[in-house]
């Protein structure tokens, strides 16, 4: 173990950077290494497939900190710089500049990395994934003004919020996806098909319970084959999910499970090493069980929260889930998680187009979502947080206050 106390980060992404940013509020003054294999500085990723990808927010919008905070904070930030190798024991990093760092503590925020589409043709110029500011940067560069024939494999929040812009930007759109709905392990079935419906609205093609066989075309993509159709296209655009970039933690022995595994304080199964954001299935006090969660908020909190813990304060990370997406004129949060076998009830009608749906496991709220529906988010959150009885007459009556109901 060095003499210096040290803490690495490896990770370069929100939930390093807030971890870093943590830690000098927090008052230590010892070295901060930042490690992160991307060339650029510390992004956010939410808008990567909205209002950037429209061409409607700049570039450095995306950005955590701007260019001279690292320096002006005395963080040590590495980009373009990969982790190799990691001996928790020996507390050291190894590094693919042939650089070897030694440290006190650590952080894995190595996050997560797009699943690949596991079809022949799948490796054609023109097929795209969206993961990385470069990543968003060729694919806007792709979508040009408009008049291509885009295909999107998948209808997760990526492929949707990708399908929308898309469309937005003049292009032919169409969207597949394997399940009978778009988001069914989300939303389910009923309530995906809003989504659907919201883009056959604007002229999006959506083909449910389809699946991609093939990609055709000589050394550039122009058509997609799926069990029942070809369809001509200048671009595909892959969202089929996103796996933790597990495998730093998975050589040097750690628990890895669907992520690395930690408790509730996001401590690893090794003493001086810790795990946030996209990488790490952390326990939950309040689900009973390890959850991996790859949105936003979590990285934005549980970077924090583990530079706090590596400081040793008493933290518990345990914030509900939070998510939220653009597309076109809809709007939606979601928080929470939905109990297996919940019921699903409404207040104001999904046709319409502004309803919050609640999901109901037995007489306790357990998710939430509201779409077109403003400042009812805390007020949600305070109700699923609560676990107390509602009835459904309860929540779908907008007579009553939600406030009220965690009260």
């Amino acid at each position: 173990m060095p003499t210096e106390d040290a803490i690495v980060i490896v990770g370069a992404g929100l939930a390093g950077a807030k971890a870093a940013e943590t830690l000098r509020d927090e008052g230590f003054d010892g070295p901060v290494v930042l490690v992160g294999a991307e060339h650029e500085r510390p992004y956010e990723r939410p808008p990567l497939s909205k209002q950037y990808l429209l061409g409607a927010a700049p570039r450095d919008g995306a950005y955590v900190h701007d260019a001279g905070w690292y320096a002006a904070h005395d963080v040590d930030l590495r980009t373009g710089v990969r982790a190799t190798r990691l001996d928790p024991e020996g507390h050291r990093l190894a590094l693919d500049t042939g650089e070897e760092l030694g440290f006190t503590r650590l952080l894995l925020a190595t996050g997560s990395v797009a699943r690949r589409l596991p079809v022949p043709g799948a490796d054609l110029e023109g097929v795209r994934y969206l993961r990385t500011l470069a990543d968003a940067d060729r694919l806007r560069a792709d979508l040009g003004d408009g008049g291509r024939q885009v295909v999107v494999v998948g209808g997760g929040w990526i492929g949707l919020e990708v399908a929308a812009a898309a469309r937005t930007l003049g292009n032919a759109v169409t969207v597949v996806e394997p399940q009978p709905a778009p988001l069914l392990g989300v939303v389910g079935r009923e309530l995906g098909g809003i989504f659907a419906r919201l883009h056959r609205d604007h002229g999006v093609d959506v083909f449910t319970s389809t699946t991609v066989r093939e990609v055709r075309g000589e050394g550039r993509v122009a058509a997609v084959v799926t069990d029942g159709l070809t369809l001509p296209a200048d671009l595909v655009v892959v969202g089929v999910g996103a796996q933790p970039e597990t495998r730093l933690a998975a050589e040097a022995g750690l628990e890895v499970a669907d992520g690395v595994v930690t408790d509730a304080r996001l401590q690893t199964s090794a003493p001086d090493v810790w795990a946030a954001g996209d990488v790490a299935a952390s326990f939950s006090p309040r689900y009973g069980r390890q959850l991996r969660v790859e949105h936003w908020a979590n990285a934005l909190h549980a970077g924090p929260a583990a530079a706090r813990a590596m400081l040793g304060r008493d933290v518990v990370h345990d914030r509900l889930p939070y998510f939220f997406t653009d597309q076109y004129d809809l709007g939606m949060e979601f928080s929470g998680l939905p109990a297996a076998g919940a019921t699903v009830v409404c207040r104001g009608a999904p046709e319409d187009g502004a309803f919050v749906a609640f999901w109901l496991a037995g007489d306790q709220v357990t998710a939430a979502m509201n779409v077109n529906v403003w400042d009812v988010t805390e007020a949600l959150q305070a109700l699923i947080r609560s676990g107390r009885p509602v009835s459904p007459e309860q929540l779908t009556d907008p007579a009553v206050p939600l406030e009220e109901l965690a009260a």
